[in-house]
């Protein structure tokens, strides 16, 4: 059975619904930093550095910061849809100075410094000064909007219930894990009342090659923001492969680091939030997002593989070598980028132009493909 590229969206869209953000029902997150995993990176005397995974969204940002090219970020997308096991974020350490830098500009504070155990986290941490997104409980009228449209389900209902005044009411509050908001804006649109109110960590400028993207949906279920999206079609009409929620944006780059054949690009261009020395931190993380490093490989069985080739067909890597391909001309290429179906089972052609964007694993029928972690030098 063989399927061309736009046949494949239905059948990706089925598999990634598993890992895709749930907006009409939220699940429950526990709260409180101290509640999630943590990752020592690095200790120095009295000083620890700690990453923690949960609160990463994979932007990039304290890679490009770091001056000593000691933080590796891939394998983004593959991450985000639950389909490798490993997080966003790694280290070399051989010359981390625990400067702090990469997490004072870290949007989200998962990456912490801590002395003697205490975190020394403070106004010059982008994450500390950034106002939190608040609720004015007065202004709320509990309709429940926004616990139903925040891509992170950090909203919940608190003791809502009908009021007893004789009124066509709800009483309660809203509740927001603040460890796991990521400013997106989201819940402060959709309010009928104006009653939330949200900074955002970044400005910036967003751009996407249409020529390059392979509508792999990467991107997508990457985006912490839900920013980006595919519109729905009718028969004959043209639209573009990927849209950008400008007003939902947060700038953070996660998509371009995840975008497996680079078609995305994110410029920061401010630091909203005021925080101090906020230019010299802006100046550190203007420009595009970093590129990531190849943090997985593909592995493979014989056994299973069909010989469907929906791998070879659905892989953006190949796609990108070979608009034909990506059409679905499986036979009648002789040379792949990535994947290659030989005497009827997958065949890998070279490992190191991988994009780690799982598409593969994601299409295969027989879970004949997947990603494994690769040690970085």
């Amino acid at each position: 059975m063989l399927i061309n590229r736009y046949a494949c969206a239905n059948l990706l869209d089925q598999r990634v619904c598993k890992t895709s953000l749930t907006l009409a029902v939220p699940q429950a997150q526990p709260t409180g930093v101290e509640m999630m995993r943590e990752v020592l990176l690095g200790t120095k005397d009295d000083r620890s550095q700690v990453y923690l995974p949960e609160l990463c969204i994979g932007c990039g940002t304290c890679v490009k910061t770091c001056p000593k090219g000691e933080l590796i970020i891939g394998s983004v997308g593959a991450v985000s849809r639950g389909l490798i096991d490993k997080d966003f974020l790694e280290k070399k350490n051989r010359a981390c100075t625990l400067c702090a830098l990469c997490a004072k500009v870290c949007p989200t504070g998962a990456l912490d410094f801590r002395k003697a155990g205490k975190s020394e986290r403070d106004d010059s941490y982008l994450s500390v000064a950034m106002k939190p997104t608040a609720v004015d409980h007065g202004k709320c009228v509990r309709c429940g909007l926004c616990i139903d449209l925040c891509p992170q389900g950090c909203l919940s209902r608190d003791g809502w219930k009908l009021a007893e005044d004789g009124c066509l009411g709800v009483v309660g509050k809203v509740r927001i894990d603040l460890a796991r908001c990521v400013h997106c804006g989201w819940c402060s649109a959709a309010c009928p009342t104006g009653a939330i109110a949200v900074e955002k960590p970044f400005s910036g400028e967003f751009s996407r090659d249409e020529a390059v993207c392979q509508a792999c949906r990467t991107c997508v279920d990457t985006c912490p923001a839900n920013a980006l999206f595919n519109k729905e079609w009718k028969p004959g009409e043209i639209v573009e492969k990927v849209s950008h929620r400008k007003d939902a944006c947060i700038y953070c780059g996660a998509c371009s680091v995840a975008c497996p054949v680079g078609a995305i690009t994110v410029d920061k261009t401010a630091i909203l939030p005021e925080m101090k020395k906020k230019n010299v931190f802006e100046k550190m993380v203007s420009g595009p997002s970093p590129r990531p490093s190849l943090t997985s490989r593909l592995e493979t069985d014989d056994n299973r593989c069909l010989g469907c080739g929906n791998c070879v067909i659905a892989c953006p890597v190949n796609a990108f070598s070979d608009p034909y391909l990506a059409a679905g001309h499986l036979n009648e290429l002789d040379k792949k980028a990535l994947l290659e179906v030989t005497n009827g089972s997958i065949k890998i052609v070279n490992q190191d132009v991988c994009g780690s964007c799982a598409t593969c694993s994601m299409i295969c029928p027989a879970d004949a493909i997947w990603l494994v972690k690769k040690e970085v030098a």
